[in-house]
């Protein structure tokens, strides 16, 4: 198979790249590219993908950290087959279902009585959004409310969904970019933590913390420190920088200023938890409590769209004891969706935790990780266009650079990631591509998120075929 990449130099014109094998069809839905068809999946299996033309893909990423326990799991089917026969859908404004609260069980019996209530929506975007109005509406029941809390602070470079307040709340620049005019003004940055970028190479964890902390605050003060409803937050960061974990001490040291102002720390971990990282929930490394949490991707694992919302007794003890401020009644929830706390999603997730926890899939998270991590920093981390590796658990990013020494971003319009995707997706082997490492804009970088329950054997090709696909796009550019 001919699986020629052309990648561009920096002063020619951008242009689409695509791996032979992409080809056209004649499709009705309105894809995301709309210069290439996808690929079209005829079945899956485990780790493997299977295509209409009768190729095989080793599912590299889980699609997009979404595949924990593999495809087509037996054991899922049948779940979702006998719930199917009972009931498939109710409204949850008025009913409630065994699947429900028994997946709300598990979820708060995971965080160890950390959190006491959780919501079930159906997309991770879904979840920010509503966390976002939790978190207005705690500050309204407060007694006295605080209506004049509508501020929120979030990190640049950051991802939280695509609807407009979860985009809203991102910092990702190249994915805000055209909707700027249609954001909501009430939003506010700070810097990321990354520490490859941006700690200074003669200053301590200790003091980068402190001065990532020190801004936090000064942005609080900044804004009016009681008008900020919360700091949101990946606990690693996924899609925008690469698998990204917190600098050692830096959550306690923003769990400390927001505490000192009243402000909520509202976690995402919709890519990044669900045992994804080697803990159930990521923020359990870091020695804090969330007030308000996402969860999604990995708690369904793909076999129906699921996410997550879950909050401390702090916050559901306020919307409990409500004022009802701004509100027709008192002791609820000003928010509500059709498809919410979905029978069969929820049926299904509630499997595939149950499959994480017999099959031991959080303990083989981890040790299959720091197998996988051994395997990439032996085969890239010497190769001069390869900045830098990290990640937790089954969560590894790899990020390019066009300068080792001075970790200098290549030019955009070149399309490294996407490039190295092609390729590698050409040879067999899906890998997650993201751009915007190094600043929003500038900066490539790919993901490697397979299923927990991923053999060496299937991680050893992961490494060997990316590190093929590095080799021939920088190659190719060298040349």
């Amino acid at each position: 198979m001919d699986d020629t990449i052309t990648i561009l130099a920096s002063n020619e014109e951008p242009q689409i790249i695509q791996a032979t094998g992409v080809l056209p069809l004649k499709s009705s839905i309105l894809h995301r590219n709309l210069a290439t068809e996808p690929l079209h999946v005829e079945s899956a299996k485990g780790s493997y993908l299977y295509l209409r033309d009768g190729k095989r893909i080793l599912d590299a990423s889980g699609g997009a950290a979404v595949a924990c326990i593999g495809h087509s799991d037996e054991r899922v089917q049948k779940v979702l087959y006998e719930q199917m026969s009972k009931v498939s859908y109710i409204h949850a404004q008025v009913y409630t279902s065994g699947p429900a609260e028994e997946l709300a069980e598990w979820l708060i019996e995971t965080t160890k009585g950390e959190m006491s209530h959780c919501l079930f929506m159906c997309s991770g975007s879904e979840a920010m959004e509503t966390a976002i109005k939790l978190s207005r509406q705690y500050f309204l029941e407060l007694n006295p409310p605080q209506p004049e809390r509508q501020i929120f602070i979030s990190r640049k470079q950051s991802y939280h969904g695509a609807t407009l307040g979860a985009l809203a709340v991102s910092g990702h620049q190249a994915r805000r970019a055209n909707y700027e005019p249609l954001m909501l003004p009430q939003m506010r940055q700070v810097s990321p933590c990354n520490e490859y970028r941006y700690k200074e190479t003669d200053e301590s964890t200790q003091a980068y913390v402190g001065r990532l902390a020190k801004e936090l605050e000064d942005e609080i003060l900044a804004a009016g420190p009681g008008k900020v409803c919360a700091f949101v937050s990946e606990t690693v960061v996924g899609a925008t920088t690469a698998c990204m974990p917190p600098a050692l001490g830096y959550f306690q040291a923003m769990r400390k200023v927001c505490d000192k102002y009243g402000v909520l720390l509202l976690l995402d971990e919709i890519m990044c938890g669900n045992g994804r990282c080697g803990s159930m929930h990521a923020w359990q490394a870091e020695d804090i409590t969330p007030d308000i949490q996402t969860m999604g991707k990995g708690l369904g694992g793909g076999y129906q769209p699921i996410a997550a919302v879950l909050l401390n007794r702090k916050v559901h003890g306020a919307l409990e004891a409500g004022t009802g401020y701004y509100q027709f009644s008192a002791k609820s929830f000003a928010h509500g969706q059709t498809y919410q706390s979905h029978v069969l999603a929820c049926a299904a997730a509630l499997e595939v935790q149950r499959i994480i926890r017999s099959d031991e899939l959080i303990t083989r998270c981890k040790s299959s990780g720091e197998y996988l991590e051994a395997k990439l920093r032996k085969q890239l981390s010497n190769h001069p266009n390869v900045g830098n590796i990290r990640g937790r658990g089954l969560f590894w990013g790899v990020e390019f650079v066009e300068d080792k020494a001075l970790k200098g971003p290549f030019d955009v319009g070149q399309g490294i990631a996407n490039a190295i995707h092609l390729l590698a997706l050409d040879r067999g082997v899906a890998i997650y591509p993201g751009v915007g490492t190094a600043d929003g804009v500038h900066g490539d970088h790919v993901l490697v998120a397979p299923p927990y329950n991923v053999s060496k054997e299937e991680i050893d090709t992961m490494v060997s075929v990316m590190l093929g696909a590095v080799e021939g796009v920088f190659g190719s550019l060298r040349s």
